[in-house]
């Protein structure tokens, strides 16, 4: 098996054609060609039928959540057991691919477990604060949402239109003022600890 080979490059350094490839991250084009903008790792990856180009610093570390880390995650989906989700940010910082976790319905509220509906507390997009409850299994980890501070804290309507929290159980939305259920988190109380 032939062994793959790590370029590296420092900032400035001439990666290749831009008519070939395109820059990603940690790089920039400039006349027709693609230069590192960092020290690091070159990294090529195919999107679809284009390649590109990128560079990681050697310096960057990558940060893994563990149990207790306050996450942020997208939700990708939702089934009447639990929602789907990709962590995106770590303690707030972003990380730079993102990881799965799974909300279950037993973890979306401290109270009233028997009576929660999935649909009714996340649709997929909503931005959620989300606490890392186990590291799961070899593809999710688990998250909790049963703490005041944690839920919904960016959800779109129906119509487009970014919602506002009216209460711990509903959003609005500020243009058709509909009301959609979500399980809402009071984002203050997170951010004034930070």
């Amino acid at each position: 098996m032939p062994t793959q080979s790590i370029r590296v490059c420092v900032p400035g350094e001439k990666l290749g054609s831009s008519e070939e490839i395109h820059a990603g991250s940690g790089t920039y084009a400039r006349h027709g060609f693609i230069f590192a903008s960092l020290a690091g790792v070159v990294e090529e990856t195919k999107q679809g039928n284009e390649m590109i180009i990128s560079v990681r610093s050697k310096h960057e570390k990558q940060i893994l959540p563990q149990i207790g880390s306050v996450v942020t995650c997208k939700v990708v989906g939702i089934s009447a057991r639990a929602a789907k989700c990709l962590i995106t940010a770590v303690n707030n910082s972003r990380i730079s691919e993102p990881f799965r976790g799974v909300i279950r319905r037993e973890d979306v509220r401290a109270k009233d477990i028997e009576k929660v509906e999935i649909a009714r507390s996340y649709r997929p997009g909503d931005c959620v604060l989300a606490k890392i409850l186990s590291l799961g299994d070899a593809s999710s980890y688990l998250l909790t949402t049963a703490e005041n501070g944690l839920g919904v804290v960016l959800a779109k309507s129906c119509a487009g239109e970014m919602m506002i929290p009216v209460g711990w159980q509903e959003m609005q939305c500020p243009v058709s003022y509909l009301k959609e259920p979500r399980k809402v988190a009071r984002p203050h109380d997170h951010f004034l600890k930070s």
